[in-house]
């Protein structure tokens, strides 16, 4: 690499993590969407891929012995209409709940009890809606999302404690927090078991995977010998490494898509 192609928003220690793991065998790049890929928005519908992150995971995703994969909060619908990912790489909706590894897989099934929980959760979850001002619900195939973010703070403070309280007396249901949001599903999920899961699904010798939100952290805290977990943000971390923004994201990734072309073309 150049001196003018170095970017410099990347630290030494993360340029060199990069390098290294160009070099394994077999590469899962594995990325959160929302905050990582897309900046935050007001309005989930109108998140899009930063267009150089975009084209950067097309191209990795066509590399040899290199999977590509999308680790969401979304359900995977949401995920497909705003992330538009390249045919081949794979994808985890709903906190992993939902998987798709491509033509064949089946769609998440809820039994009738989890469709039972749903509802009153939903019922529990709307009644907060209609008395606090700026939040507003989200449907998932597995759960209900609490959105706060146009919500003044001490009224989103307020319904995300009186949803906690309430949804700890009905058993089954798993509650997440996250930046602006509290998640429920009535499947047990997380994004940390979707990286073990993508991990054995994909022969993955080494894995590299960023995300900027709470639940990343369940990923982050999975990682072992030598994958490289970045934190996309200020926000504290158990990641080794850390970007900024989502801009730098575009950046790791056309890194890493430069490092690990010179390898595949090598072997």
């Amino acid at each position: 690499m150049t001196a003018e192609q170095t970017p410099l928003s990347l630290s030494p220690e993360l340029l060199d993590a990069i390098r290294r793991i160009a070099g394994t065998e077999q590469l899962l790049v594995a990325l959160d969407f929302d905050g990582t890929l897309s900046p935050i928005v007001d309005h989930a519908d109108d998140a899009r891929p930063l267009p150089r992150s975009a084209a950067a995971l097309e191209a990795l995703a066509e590399l040899p012995r290199t999977t590509t994969a999308l680790i969401s909060g979304r359900a995977l619908d949401s995920l497909r209409l705003v992330a538009s990912p390249p045919v081949n790489t794979l994808l985890i909706g709903s906190h992993g709940a939902e998987v798709w590894l491509g033509e064949g897989s089946l769609g998440l099934e809820l039994d009738d009890e989890q469709r039972a929980r749903l509802a009153s959760v939903r019922d529990v979850l709307a009644g907060i809606v209609n008395i606090a001002p700026g939040t507003l619900l989200e449907d998932k195939p597995a759960g209900v999302v609490l959105h706060t973010r146009l919500a003044d703070d001490d009224v989103a403070e307020d319904a995300v404690e009186a949803a906690m309280r309430v949804l700890r007396e009905h058993p089954g249901v798993y509650v997440k927090t996250g930046k602006r949001v509290l998640e429920t599903s009535v499947v047990h999920a997380s994004k940390g078991e979707a990286v073990e899961f993508l991990r054995q699904a994909t022969g993955a010798t080494a894995i590299l995977f960023a995300g900027d939100d709470v639940t990343d952290e369940d990923a982050l805290g999975r990682l072992m010998g030598e994958d490289v977990g970045i934190k996309v943000g200020l926000d504290f971390t158990q990641a080794e490494y850390r970007v900024e923004a989502p801009v730098h994201v575009a950046e790791l990734l056309e890194t890493l898509l430069r490092e690990r072309r010179r390898v595949t073309a090598e072997a």
